[in-house]
C-alpha cells in the first residue's frame, strides 16, 4: 500500500523534504522519501503512545521518559537526511539507534529472556532498505554485539531487576514478537513499494527512451566492440531506406563504403576503449524500396558513438547516425567558392600591376615627347621631328583611351549599368567597317585579313555598337598575338536562326590549362611584366560580357603555336526571341571549349 494512492497530500509533503542533490534521481526520490516518511511517522506514533501510558501508569521516571525519548529519535534521523542527502549515513545511524534502543529495553526487561529481544531480527531488515552491502554488514554486526553484551551483563550479574509492567508473560511475549512481526512486515511493504517504484522508473525510462529513438529522424544504434550491431532504431528506414532488422549484426557495417570501414571500425574501438564520444564520417549505401544494395548508391554519413554507462552493458557502444549529404554540399560549394575567390583576388592582383605597366608606358611617352615638343627650337629638321614626336604622342594617347574604355565597358558590364538598344542592321557593312578601322594596325606588321561572307546574310536585330565593339576585339587580339605576315581569318554566317562571327589566327595560341578560364575578368594568361605581348586581358572579358547580354554563346578553340579561333554566336532576332525559345529547352549559355 502506498501513501501516493491513499494519502496523496502526505505524500506530496514526505516527498518535498527529500534533499535537492536527489531529486534528478527517481529511484534514489522513492528511497528518501520511504526513509523519512517511516522514521517520522514511527516517531509520531511514539508521541501518540505516551498519553496513553500517563493515564494508565501515571508520570513516567528517568528510564522511562529516556526511553519515550529514544522511541521519538527516529524523527531527528528523518531530518537529518532530510537536510544532508546522505542516505547510507542516515541508514547506518537509525540503525545503530535501532540496536541500541532494542537492547537498552531488554536490560529494563529481563536481558536475553525479555519479550523485546525479537526486535534483533528487525535490525537487518530494516538495513536491507538502504540498498547497500556496507549498511547491512555493520547492522548484523552491532546486532550480534548487543547480543553478546546483553548476555555479558547477565554473566556478570549486572542486569537489573525486570520492571513490572502488569501483564503476564505470555502476553507480553505475544506483543513482542507480533510488534516485531508487525514491524518487518512494514519493512517488507516498504521494500515493495521502493521495488514497484524502481520498476515503474525503469519501465518509464526505457518507454520514453525507446520512444525518442524510434521517433528520432537519426539512426539510434548500440553494438559490440567489434561493430555488430545489437539493436537499430526505426530510424533505419529514413537514413539507411530499409528495415531495422536487416541492419543488425554486420548489416550495417556491409552497407559502408569498403574504404571507409577501417575508419568505422577504429572509432568504435576508440569509444570502447577511452569512453569518450568519438566521431566519424563514412558513406552509406541507402537502400530504394525493395531493391538490393545497389554500387554507386552511397550518401556521406556522420557517426557520433561512446562507450554506455550501463554496469549491465559496459562493453557495449551506442550510436547516433545522421544523414549529412546537404552538409557536404556545402561544404563542397564553400570550397570550390573559396578556390574561385582566390584565383579572383590573385587575377585581380595581377591585373592591378599589369595595368599600372601598361599606363605608365603610354604616360612616359606622352610627358617626354611633351617636353621634347616644348624645348625644341625652329628649323626644318625640327620641324619633321616635332610631327613624329606629335604622331607618338597621338598614338599613346590611343592607345590610353583604349585601356580606359575597356575598363569602364567591363565596370559597366559588371554592375549591370551596360545598356543593350537592339535594332536592325546590315552585318556586312559592319564587318567590312570593322576590318577597315584596324587596317593600319595590318599594315604596320605586315598582315591581312582574308573575309568570309556567307551568302544567306541577312538583318539582324541587335545592338550595333556592340557589334562593333566585340568583333574590334577579336580582331586587335588576333592580330597582337600573331607573327608579323600572317593571315587573320574572319567568317560570317548566319546558322539555325544564330548570327555566327568567327575569328582565327596562326598565332602563339593558348595551352589546355589556360583555355577555360579565359573570358574570365582581370585573367592573363602571361601576367609577368616582361611578357612579350601588350594587353590587359580585358579584351575577352568585355566581349564574353556583351555576348552575354545579347544571350549568345562564345567558343574558343586553340593550340598552343597553332592558333586560336574565338566564335561569337549572337540571336538573329534579339534578345526577346531568344527568351521565348529558351522556354521550351533552348540553351544558349556563354560557354568555354578547349580544343
Amino acid at each position: 500500500m502506498s501513501l501516493r494512492n491513499n494519502f496523496p497530500g502526505l505524500e506530496s509533503w514526505f516527498e518535498a523534504m527529500v534533499h535537492p542533490s536527489v531529486v534528478g534521481n527517481p529511484v534514489a526520490v522513492a528511497k528518501n522519501r520511504s526513509f523519512i516518511s517511516s522514521h517520522i511517522l514511527g516517531g509520531l506514533i511514539a508521541l501518540c503512545v505516551i498519553p496513553v501510558y500517563l493515564a494508565v501508569y501515571g508520570a513516567p521516571d528517568l528510564v522511562e521518559a529516556l526511553a519515550f525519548a529514544w522511541f521519538v529519535s527516529p524523527v531527528a534521523i528523518a531530518l537529518f537526511l532530510s537536510r544532508t542527502g546522505r542516505f547510507e549515513v542516515a541508514h547506518a545511524i537509525s540503525t545503530l539507534n535501532l540496536v541500541g534502543l532494542v537492547s537498552f529495553a531488554a536490560i529494563m526487561t529481563g536481558g536475553l529472556g525479555s519479550f523485546l529481544i525479537a526486535w534483533m531480527l528487525v535490525v537487518p531488515f530494516e538495513a536491507a532498505l538502504s540498498a547497500s552491502k556496507r549498511v547491512i554488514g555493520s547492522a548484523i554486526l552491532f546486532a550480534m554485539l548487543a547480543l553478546m553484551g546483553l548476555w555479558g551483563v547477565e554473566f556478570l550479574g549486572l542486569l537489573p531487576s525486570p520492571r513490572n509492567l502488569g501483564f503476564n508473560n505470555d502476553l507480553l511475549i505475544l506483543f513482542g514478537v507480533g510488534s516485531a512481526i508487525a514491524y518487518a512486515g512494514g519493512v517488507a511493504l516498504s521494500v515493495y513499494n521502493i521495488h514497484k517504484e524502481t520498476e515503474q522508473v525503469v519501465l518509464a525510462s526505457e518507454r520514453r527512451y525507446r520512444l525518442m529513438s524510434e521517433n528520432a529522424s537519426d539512426l539510434v544504434t548500440r553494438h559490440r566492440p567489434n561493430g555488430h550491431v545489437l539493436y537499430a532504431s526505426l530510424g533505419a528506414e529514413r537514413v539507411v531506406g530499409t528495415s531495422a532488422d536487416k541492419l543488425m549484426a554486420d548489416g550495417l557495417f556491409d552497407r559502408i563504403l569498403v574504404s571507409d570501414r577501417p575508419a568505422f571500425l577504429t572509432a568504435i574501438a576508440k569509444a570502447a576503449r577511452g569512453g569518450e564520444e568519438t566521431t566519424v564520417e563514412f558513406r552509406l549505401n541507402r537502400q530504394i524500396g525493395d531493391r538490393g544494395l545497389e554500387p554507386g548508391e552511397f550518401f556521406w554519413a556522420e557517426m557520433r558513438c561512446r562507450k554506455l554507462d550501463d554496469a549491465a552493458h559496459n562493453d557495449e557502444i551506442v550510436a547516433i547516425t545522421r544523414d549529412i549529404s546537404e552538409r557536404k554540399a556545402q561544404e563542397q560549394t564553400l570550397l570550390l567558392a573559396r578556390e574561385e575567390a582566390e584565383k579572383a583576388s590573385q587575377a585581380k592582383t595581377h591585373f592591378l600591376a599589369n595595368m599600372s605597366h601598361e599606363l605608365r608606358t603610354p604616360l612616359n611617352a606622352i610627358i617626354g615627347f611633351s617636353e621634347l615638343l616644348s624645348s625644341s627650337n625652329s628649323g626644318p629638321a625640327q620641324i619633321v621631328r616635332d610631327q613624329e614626336y606629335a604622331n607618338l604622342i597621338n598614338e599613346s594617347g590611343l592607345h590610353l583611351l583604349d585601356l580606359v574604355n575597356g575598363i569602364l565597358d567591363m565596370s559597366r558590364i559588371e554592375t549591370g549599368s551596360f545598356e543593350i538598344i537592339t535594332e536592325h542592321f546590315d552585318v556586312r557593312p559592319v564587318v567590312d567597317i570593322c576590318c577597315q578601322i584596324v587596317r593600319p594596325q595590318l599594315l604596320n606588321r605586315n598582315m591581312e585579313i582574308v573575309q568570309d561572307m556567307g551568302n544567306d546574310l541577312s538583318e539582324i536585330v541587335a545592338d550595333e555598337r556592340a557589334v562593333k565593339q566585340i568583333l574590334l576585339n577579336l580582331l586587335s587580339n588576333a592580330i597582337k598575338f600573331s607573327e608579323q605576315g600572317s593571315r587573320i581569318y574572319v567568317g560570317t554566317s548566319i546558322v539555325a536562326d544564330s548570327l555566327v562571327l568567327s575569328v582565327r589566327d596562326t598565332g602563339i595560341g593558348i595551352s589546355k590549362e589556360n583555355l577555360p578560364r579565359l573570358g574570365s575578368p582581370f585573367f592573363q594568361i602571361d601576367a609577368s611584366y616582361n611578357r612579350n605581348h601588350e594587353g590587359t586581358g580585358l579584351g575577352l572579358s568585355v566581349v564574353k560580357g556583351l555576348v552575354d547580354l545579347h544571350k549568345g554563346g562564345m567558343e574558343i578553340e586553340s593550340e598552343l603555336n597553332v592558333g586560336t579561333t574565338v566564335t561569337v554566336r549572337l540571336p538573329v532576332g534579339g534578345i526577346e526571341e531568344f527568351s521565348q525559345s529558351s522556354d521550351s529547352g533552348e540553351t544558349r549559355a556563354v560557354f568555354l571549349k578547349s580544343a
